[in-house]
C-alpha cells in the first residue's frame, strides 16, 4: 500500500510485520511540458538530475550524482543519468539505490533532490513525482508529487534520517534554485 505524502509529512520505514527496512530505492520521474506556441503545441527536452547528500551532524561527507554514480561506502548507487525524462506516468526515469544496513553509523541524513541541470523551471515538467520502494520486493512504500509549475529550477524532495533502530522518510518539496547539488546546500541545510 502506497502512502502519498504532503510537504512536511514523515512515515517510518518499518515492515508491516515489525521488520526494517534494508534496500530502497528513491526513484524520480517526469515528462516535458507540452507548451503551446503559434504553429501548435510542443515539448522541450528537461534534464532533471537525482541526487542523494549523505549527512553525518549536518556536515556533508558524500554525495551521489550522475557525475558520481556510488557513494565512496558502496552504500549508495545511482543507477544513471536520464538526459529527457519521459516515464512520469509510474516508472522512473532515475533511481538511487539505498541500501539501509550498509550505510555507516555515522552517517545520519540522506537528502534527496531534483535540479534542472540544463536550468529550464518546473513550468517546464509535469507529471513529476519521487516514491520510496522497498527494493526486496518492489513495493511503492510512498509517492510525493512534485509540484509543477513553479519559477525555480531545483526542489529538495525528501529526507530519509535514522529514527531509533531504524530510518524513517520526510517528504520536504521545499523549492529551490540551482543546477547542481552544490548550488541547493544553503537551501538543504534547514532541513537536517
Amino acid at each position: 500500500m502506497t502512502v502519498n505524502l504532503s510537504k512536511g509529512q514523515a512515515i517510518s520505514l518499518q515492515k508491516g510485520d515489525g521488520g526494517t527496512l534494508s534496500s530502497v530505492r528513491m526513484g524520480l520521474g517526469w515528462q516535458a511540458a507540452k507548451r503551446r506556441g503559434l504553429f501548435g503545441s510542443r515539448t522541450r527536452e528537461v534534464d532533471l538530475d537525482a541526487s542523494a547528500v549523505l549527512f553525518a551532524e549536518k556536515q556533508p561527507v558524500d554525495v551521489v550524482f550522475f557525475r558520481h554514480l556510488q557513494s565512496d561506502d558502496g552504500s549508495v548507487r545511482h543507477t544513471g543519468d536520464n538526459l529527457v525524462g519521459g516515464a512520469g506516468q509510474g516508472g522512473d526515469d532515475e533511481s538511487i539505490l539505498v541500501d539501509l544496513q550498509r550505510v555507516p553509523v555515522h552517517i545520519d541524513t540522506i537528502v534527496f533532490t531534483v535540479n534542472s541541470f540544463t536550468g529550464q523551471t518546473f513550468q517546464e515538467v509535469q507529471n513529476a513525482f519521487c516514491r520510496l520502494v522497498d527494493e526486496t520486493n518492489g513495493q511503492e512504500l510512498a509517492r510525493y508529487t512534485l509540484d509543477g509549475g513553479g519559477q525555480y529550477t531545483a526542489q529538495i524532495m525528501a529526507k530519509v534520517s535514522r529514527a531509533g533502530a531504524g530510518w524513517q522518510m520526510t517528504a520536504i518539496g521545499a523549492a529551490a534554485n540551482g543546477r547542481t547539488f552544490q548550488d541547493l546546500m544553503p537551501a538543504i541545510l534547514p532541513h537536517l
